[in-house]
């Protein structure tokens, strides 16, 4: 596991997965990071002073989405090669809520103080799981859970694989589409 301080020299190759920018790391910058899992990191130089979360690929490696919440914008095209300096963030950025959960969440006035009460890092994981399918009784089953669960204490959704690639949009089966 990297220190805390120590700056990861990450890179990876743009490529266009069903319509999404995003930058695939190549397998030396993936196993620089600390988790299988998601990662969230701090980008230095030109990037300075933005925190992302750089998600799991399902196949021991690493992707981040060049339209996440807080990424610069980057001007490269597919299949162009990309280097990015970065450092493990000591904090999360706070994940973006969707709407199904938020309102879920806003009708659950005894949440209020569990839900402010997680880690940003939770927070992001509660959020992969709901959004974790296409499928949206799927979804709607999971929102309600996650609202039931918060009930019973969990701080956290179980029982799933933390290094799936999770977004239904550029992934299938768990694994990051090639």
């Amino acid at each position: 596991m990297p220190a805390s301080n120590e700056i990861l020299e990450l890179q990876g190759t743009v490529d266009l997965v069903n319509d999404r920018k995003i930058l695939r790391f190549d397998q030396e910058s993936s196993d620089k990071l600390p988790s299988r899992g998601q990662v969230a990191v701090e980008l230095l130089q030109a990037h300075e002073g933005h925190t992302v979360v750089i998600d799991p690929d399902g196949r021991r490696g690493h992707w981040l989405a060049l339209d996440s919440q807080g990424m610069p914008q980057l001007s490269a095209d597919a299949g162009e090669q990309v280097q990015l300096a970065a450092r493990v963030a000591g904090t999360w950025p706070e994940a973006r809520i969707p709407q199904d959960l938020a309102g879920a969440l806003d009708d659950a006035d005894d949440l209020e103080e569990v839900w402010a009460g997680l880690t940003p890092m939770a927070r992001w994981e509660w959020v992969r799981w709901v959004e974790a399918t296409k499928n949206p009784s799927t979804r709607e089953r999971r929102v309600d859970v996650s609202i039931s669960k918060l009930r019973d204490g969990k701080r956290r959704p179980c029982c799933f694989d933390l290094s799936s690639c999770t977004d239904p949009g550029v992934s299938k089966s768990g694994k990051l589409i090639q």
